[in-house]
């Protein structure tokens, strides 16, 4: 199977964040949260679709 290069680059550069954080998970969900007021993007919230049985 062939490596694609971007999906390589991807996963290095993620590996590279997560070792600056020693892996630590709460550690990674701190520092996203506290970037995420700079993103440009927006944010919004959705509101919860109703589900509905099937018969």
């Amino acid at each position: 199977m062939k490596t694609d290069p971007i999906v390589a680059e991807v996963r290095q550069i993620r590996d590279e964040y997560a070792a600056q954080l020693n892996y630590d998970l709460l550690a990674l969900f701190q520092d996203l949260k506290r970037q995420e007021p700079s993103n440009p993007k927006p944010h919004h919230r959705l509101p919860p679709k109703r589900v509905t049985k099937s018969a």
